[in-house]
């Protein structure tokens, strides 16, 4: 490098200015003057080789962050090459990065150089929490020189081991005038930092916070495009189906899938009782599927319901409405984003969507996520119509089989029966047709083409105790047990099969009592469904066989017991209670 002023030697310059040697004072004087020229170019020299050094420093600084932005694949590789850089740079002896959480409620340590790396996504400052909290809620830069530790806005990190270090330079990260995080530098003695330290940290602060930013953006296009392919995906696959059990268990799937999600759980609204029942979920644990149901307004669930809108629960362990908190705890579930699925505005159900960690669910996820929940319902509605469609295409023919049945029934009991006036032969041709009449009435009122067998004993008891108990009296009915859904066919077989049971129980086994009790139970074990008529009515002679007798009842609830349900039915007197079980396979639900 050529020097910025020339410097000759004191003769030279002597001899070239002619200086009068005859005067000694005058010339030592000149010579002192040059010489503190000399001093102050040596000393601007100097200065100016430290500044070039000190830029020199900086571009190399930025370069290196520039490779380490530009070449790292993830953003915590990123943020550990800074962490790196910046303490090399700035010559102190450990840099954290603490970086702000989604709901920017928290600052998490993001990256640390040395030991300190351990803690690295564990370690967690509130916004405002000592003097990282300070610079990152005032958005300004802190220099400490020395005893860090006794400012008062200093708050202890035991993991960090603080005490050890004298000095500390924290700069806030901020792109787009928002605060992101904090990047801080210490050293274990006393250093003053100087306005070049504190700019060289602020511009590496300026690059990580953007180099942040452009990665924010490319993730959440990322995600946006994820969302887009997960929501068409799971629309195609739903609406391609017909049964809603197939529907829910692949939008749960699906979800989960695409989405990222520990577990997605679909529950729909059962009005009459008004409570959620677990529909769908791909949790394996049988504690978790096995959940009761829930009330409306109960719960987050209940709520979601009752409000109509979606509701965000960032730990269901610890929140107040959430009923299940030790069932979260065994699954491992934190967060929990609850979406209604809505049909007109009304919502017949909740999507439950959860995560293993603390998850932010931003506005653009949620709307994917309400996109979903309204595509399922449409599904499910969709599905409701097919099978409504399907079953009324079907009608003309269901109709015509329940009118060879009826004439059927009509046919036997012209064989086997022995009436004493025409009004009681109507009125067991009658209670016949209104046992198939009510079949239909509860198919008229459930979600697809399957009965409930207990809704069908219960109307049965109804209607039977309105025609045939005279006044006075008092028969208590009572129906319990599981409650089995049938297809209409054996549906139709079990109303009759009832209808004929409580009736003999009726008019034979109370007909000289004044008081009684016939209760239906319902059972279904490994496949087998299994209906029990007790009545402690009067009991059935002795040596008494079913099969041998010529009753039109029992004949009748024979031949749908063998033909229709392909099962078997015993009746015989059991602890002092007539005891009537019919007992047969459960259809498949298809």
């Amino acid at each position: 490098m050529r020097p910025l002023i020339k410097l000759r030697s004191p003769k030279r310059w002597l001899k070239r200015r002619r200086v009068d040697i005859s005067d000694p004072k005058r010339l030592l004087d000149e010579l002192e003057s040059k010489e503190r020229e000399l001093k102050e170019a040596r000393a601007l020299i100097q200065n100016l080789q430290n500044q070039m050094g000190d830029k020199d420093a900086e571009l190399e600084a930025l370069r290196k962050i520039g490779e380490a932005t530009g070449s790292a694949f993830a953003s915590e590789d990123m943020l550990q090459s800074i962490a790196d850089i910046a303490m090399r740079i700035t010559n102190t002896e450990v840099c954290y990065v603490f970086l702000f959480t989604e709901d920017r409620e928290e600052l998490v340590l993001r990256a640390a150089t040395g030991e300190d790396s351990q803690h690295v996504n564990k370690l967690k400052l509130a916004k405002g929490e000592g003097i990282t909290g300070w610079v990152a809620r005032e958005r300004r830069y802190v220099a400490v020189p020395k005893a860090a530790y006794s400012d008062h806005r200093f708050k202890p990190v035991p993991e960090l081991n603080e005490e050890i270090y004298e000095s500390m330079l924290a700069v806030p990260l901020v792109v787009h005038n928002e605060v992101v995080g904090v990047i801080t530098v210490r050293t274990r003695k006393p250093q003053q930092y100087d306005k070049h330290q504190v700019h060289l940290l602020s511009g590496i602060a300026n690059q990580l916070a953007g180099a942040l930013d452009h990665l924010k953006r490319v993730e959440r296009l990322e995600r946006q495009a994820s969302q887009i392919t997960a929501l068409s995906e799971i629309s195609r696959t739903i609406t391609s189906n017909l049964y809603l059990e197939e529907i829910l268990q692949l939008l749960v799937n699906m979800t989960a899938q695409t989405l990222g999600y520990r577990i997605v759980t679909v529950m729909l609204l059962d009005e009459e009782r008004g409570e959620l029942t677990l529909k769908a979920t791909q949790a394996e644990s049988n504690e978790y599927r096995q959940k009761p149901p829930i009330k409306i307004g109960e719960s987050v669930a209940g709520q979601v319901v009752e409000q109509n809108r979606v509701k965000v629960i960032r730990d269901v362990k610890e929140h107040p409405d959430y009923r299940f908190p030790d069932i979260a705890q065994k699954e491992g579930l934190t967060s929990m984003a609850c979406v209604p699925l809505r049909i007109k505005e009304k919502a017949i159900g909740v999507l439950s969507c959860y995560t293993e960690r603390p998850h932010f669910f931003s506005d653009e996820e949620l709307e994917t996520l309400e996109a979903v929940a309204n595509q399922a319902a449409l599904a499910i509605e969709h599905a409701k119509l097919m099978v409504r469609s399907a079953i009324l295409q079907e009608m003309h023919h269901r109709v015509k089989n329940n009118l060879q049945q009826i004439a059927s029934l009509l046919r036997l009991q012209m064989h086997y029966a022995k009436y004493g006036t025409v009004e009681e032969v109507i009125q067991d041709s009658l209670n016949r047709i209104l046992a198939i009449a009510q079949v239909h009435e509860l198919l008229s009122r459930e979600d697809l083409d399957m009965v409930s067998t207990r809704k069908i004993a219960s109307s049965i008891m109804h209607n039977i105790q309105q025609a045939l108990v005279p006044p006075g009296k008092y028969i208590q009915t009572r129906v319990d047990g599981t409650d089995v859904l049938l297809p209409l066919q054996q549906a139709t077989s079990v109303a009759l099969i009832l209808n004929e049971l409580i009736q003999n129980a009726v008019e034979h086994g109370f007909s000289h009592l004044e008081k009684g009790s016939i209760e239906v139970q319902v059972t279904e074990e490994e496949g087998q469904v299994t209906i029990r008529a007790v009545n402690d009515g009067a009991l059935l002679p002795e040596g008494f066989d079913a099969t041998k007798s010529n009753s039109l009842g029992l004949k009748i609830i024979d031949n749908l017991a063998r033909g229709s349900l392909r099962g078997r039915f015993t009746l015989e007197n059991l602890d002092g209670k007539i005891c009537a079980i019919v007992t047969f396979p459960k259809p498949s639900a298809q």
